[in-house]
């Protein structure tokens, strides 16, 4: 999966982000290295979800797929 992120530079010094297809999801970075590090753990957070919040029906299929 590829996503589009848009980068800023901070006034106050260091990058932050955001990625406009995951509403929410930021993050920031001291150097451009550790904001796209901040971006992969981010996006995963973002797109992780608690399964013990959800109603899962019992014939229904729980698995993970990797994107």
């Amino acid at each position: 999966m590829k996503l589009k992120v848009i980068i800023h530079e901070a006034e106050e010094g260091g990058y932050w982000a955001e990625v406009p297809a995951i509403e929410g999801c930021a993050t920031q970075g001291e150097t451009f290295d550790e904001l796209l590090q901040n971006l992969y753990e981010a996006v995963e957070g973002c797109l992780s979800v608690d399964l013990t919040e959800l109603e899962v029906m019992p014939n229904a299929k729980v698995m993970e797929i990797a994107v």
